[in-house]
This record gives C-alpha cells, structure tokens and sequence, in this order.
C-alpha cells in the first residue's frame, strides 16, 4: 500500500512537541555541507534546520569559507574543516574532528554541496562506522557509490535517510540515468532494500520508501522547486526535525510535505517560478502550525 503525504495523514503523526522544552530538548543538529565552490549549501541546509525547529546547530565547511558562512547564519556554531589540495576538506583529518561531534549531535547531516567524488566517499564511510547513534541524513555526494559500504549503512538500524535525485541515485545503485527516470520507485525499493535505509527519491513527484518497504507518495509542490539549493534545503529540513526526535521515515514525509507545501505557497505568491531556495524555508514554522491546527 502506497500511503499519499497530506495534512490530514501527518496530523496523525505529530511532531515532538515543543512547548516548554529547552533548546537542548529539541536537539543539535549537525550539518556537515558546502565546499570552495557552493559554500551556500551549508548555509541553507542548517537554516532550514532551525527553521524545521532544531534547537542548536552546528555548521562544518571548510576553513576558508567557514567565516563567511558564520556571518551568514549567526546562529550556528560554525567548525572550520582542514583543507587538502584546491581548498577541498581533507576527508582524513576532517573526520578525527567530526567523530567526536556526531557522539553529541541529535542528528547529522553529510553531503549537501559537498565535492564529488573520493575524499566525501571516504569521510561518509569514516563518520558511518563511528560510534555515534544519531540518525544521519545523506545527501548529494555523499550518496555517490554508497552500496559499495552497504553494510555500514545497514549497520546503523534503519537510522540513514538518502535524499537522491535521479543522478545522484543511478551513482548509488551504478545503473543508468535513464533507468532510474524510467521507474523512481523501483530504485528508491531496490536501495531502501540494499541499504536498510529510508530513501527519498526526488523528481517531479516524491517517493519514499523505508527499510520495511512502506511507501509513501507526494505528488509535487510545482515547478518552482526545481532550482538551485532546492534540494539543500529538502535535507536542512528532514535533519532539524529529526534533531527534535521523529522517527526517520515520518521525518522524511514531512520534510517532503513541508518543502513542498512551501513552494506551493511561494508560487501563489510570487508566481510558479523565480522565487529563491533561501525563500522556502521561511515558510516551513507557519506550515507547521498550520498542519497541527487543521488549517490546511
């Protein structure tokens, strides 16, 4: 059975509630993102992390763009990555820093604008086979190759949320494209099994599919959505609310709904397309107030 994301299905699956709580018991979320080249991703992932209602954050990006992105987000808790060659973070030493965050963090974040290819590999696979029992979210080229250290992924008990898009899935699974576009859902199934992971599949529609093999569908918040940091911000949400203690796959659905349902609000305002990623996540605190109220 598929199940369909609305508002009406995630009333009843509410989020952790709030009220009274401290800081510290709606979580830290750690978001370990961005590089020389789109140090932004950083950026909008952990402001979409508080926005979704992380009580702390904790942005790692590499040394010479980590000023900038404090600047960007002062409410971070900015750590400053080792650099290797071209002012890329070397993945050996960034993970003797990291480690020991993930042990503290309520859940991580790995991937968003990160580098292609062999060091984000080999830090992903560091950080998966550390001691911490966060759940993580991994996303972009984090994803890259990830059933080749599919036991790491499965040894951490259905606690990872991938978050491909078509390409970034066909690396994953080492198929094309092309077969991925051809059947989303059958490859969010293929990997959800291999990896014991929960998988968002993007694209004009969403899947989602857990380790169990529960489906949930929905169906697109328009073609607004397809523009640059979309996708960073999809990750920030899914890793604040999993920050605040919702269990992986609700927190994927409603990542998936509160993106979504922000671009749909987004487009009535400002027209289908040309509003900005930065722009989304301002409306995600209203939507969830709205869901839980009956309002929409």
């Amino acid at each position: 059975m598929t199940i369909a994301i609305t508002a009406e299905v995630l009333r009843g699956l509410p989020l952790p509630d709030p009220a009274g709580g401290s800081k510290e018991a709606r979580g830290s979320a750690l978001v370990i993102a961005g590089s020389v080249e789109v140090p932004g991703a950083a950026i909008l992932a952990g402001t979409a992390a508080l926005r979704a209602g992380a009580g702390k954050l904790q942005m790692s990006i590499a040394a010479g763009t980590a000023p900038h992105a404090a600047l960007a987000v002062p409410e971070a808790l900015v750590v400053r990555l080792p650099e290797g060659e071209g002012g890329h973070v070397d993945h050996a030493q960034a993970a003797a820093v990291l480690l020991p965050r993930t042990e503290r963090a309520a859940a991580v974040l790995v991937g968003a604008g990160m580098a292609s290819g062999e060091p984000t590999k080999a830090l992903t696979a560091a950080l998966l086979s550390g001691p911490a029992q966060a759940p993580f979210v991994l996303d972009a080229a984090s994803i890259d190759g990830l059933c080749g250290i599919a036991e790491r992924v499965r040894a951490r008990a259905g606690r990872v949320v991938l978050t491909p898009h078509a390409g970034e899935m066909a690396r994953c699974l080492g198929c094309e494209r092309d077969a991925v576009e051809a059947d989303p859902l059958g490859a969010a199934r293929q990997a959800a099994a291999r990896l014991g992971a929960v998988v968002v599949m993007k694209g004009a529609e969403t899947w989602i599919v857990d380790p169990a093999g529960e489906t949930w569908h929905y169906e697109g918040g328009g073609a607004g959505l397809a523009t640059s940091g979309s996708g960073d911000v999809l990750a920030g949400i899914i890793v604040g609310l999993l920050a605040r203690g919702t269990k992986p796959a609700e927190a994927a659905a409603w990542g998936v709904y509160l993106h979504g349902e922000a671009g749909r609000r987004l487009a009535q305002a400002c027209g289908p397309i040309g509003f900005l990623a930065r722009e989304l996540s301002g409306e995600v605190p209203g939507l969830m107030r709205d869901v839980a109220d009956g309002r929409t």
